[in-house]
């Protein structure tokens, strides 16, 4: 019998994850932070705002303090109002939208608040990403893991655990961190324990993968990670649909091994499925290995 997966615990990540971005960013030259970056029509700057209306906005959701200590007041409130507009705008009368209507939704909101904070100077920005990383740590730490909060869109419409929407935000906040580091050519920031958990996130999206591929009830398919950072998932299949389990070693009907440096990227849309499948080893049936290649673990 397969045992479900253990939860994905972030929160001692954040202040790290952090951290590391804060000494990116302040060795960058003017010219670095207009690099362009692998988002359309957005430079370095621009993905730093996005991290900070991300952190923001989780703030303005939950919770009522009137600013996070050591966040100066007047220019919490007033950027907090404006991602609070931002989204009153989008998302007005869409409380209905469907799953396809979401990701457009989304990409309006986060160009639109870009867009109105890109007056920010650049020294301005890290030290608002400096108070609203501890804020949004702060604020994690008082949810409790086990509570069921909104869906985790890419692992399911079914209302998701807190740990895992509180990793899918780490997740968030590792790739957004990558993309600047490619684009300023900054080493990757895969140390296992920062990049590690994010790979174990990402791999909640692989029964969404999996969902249309019909099987017979006991079918295995394994995924494994190779590097650092990686590791090895089991898919089973049982008389309702595909579920992740701890991988106990055993049988399977296919299995995939892709490099960590692949599967985060193809996970985010950076590498085409086509492309993966030339990095990748199969071994086993092939068709039960393939969708793995179309795992998605992010919404815009």
């Amino acid at each position: 019998m397969t045992r479900p997966l253990p939860p994905v615990f972030v929160l001692d990540r954040f202040p790290a994850e952090r951290q590391a971005l804060l000494g990116l960013l302040r060795g960058l030259s003017p010219e670095q932070w207009a690099l362009p970056t692998v988002c359309t029509g957005w430079s370095v700057k621009d993905i730093a705002l996005h991290l900070l209306g991300d952190d923001l906005g989780v703030l303005a959701r939950h919770t009522a303090s009137p600013a996070p200590d050591g966040l100066e007041s007047d220019q919490y409130h007033q950027l907090i109002g404006e991602r609070i507009t931002i989204s009153r705008q989008v998302f007005a009368g869409r409380s209905t939208a469907t799953f396809d209507d979401l990701v457009p939704l989304i990409n309006q909101a986060n160009e639109a608040w870009v867009s109105v904070t890109r007056r920010l100077a650049t020294a301005q920005l890290v030290a608002l990403l400096v108070e609203s990383g501890r804020a949004l740590h702060a604020h994690f730490a008082t949810r409790a893991p086990f509570a069921l909060g909104a869906p985790v869109h890419w692992a399911g419409p079914e209302p998701a655990p807190v740990w895992l929407d509180i990793a899918r935000e780490y997740t968030e906040r590792w790739l957004h961190q990558a993309q600047i580091r490619d684009a300023v050519a900054a080493p990757p920031l895969t140390d296992a324990h920062l990049f590690a958990p994010v790979l174990a996130t990402f791999v909640r999206a692989l029964p969404s993968a999996y969902r249309d591929v019909p099987a017979p009830a006991g079918t295995r398919v394994r995924l494994i990670v190779t590097g650092g950072a990686g590791g090895s998932w089991l898919l089973a299949r049982d008389t309702i649909g595909w579920a992740l389990a701890v991988d106990d070693g055993g049988a399977t009907a296919a299995t995939l091994a892709l490099d960590q440096e692949t599967s985060w990227r193809l996970f985010t849309k950076g590498v085409t499925p086509a492309a993966a499948r030339t990095r990748c080893t199969i071994v086993g049936d092939e068709a039960l290995a393939l969708p793995a290649l179309g795992t998605v673990a992010i919404l815009a």
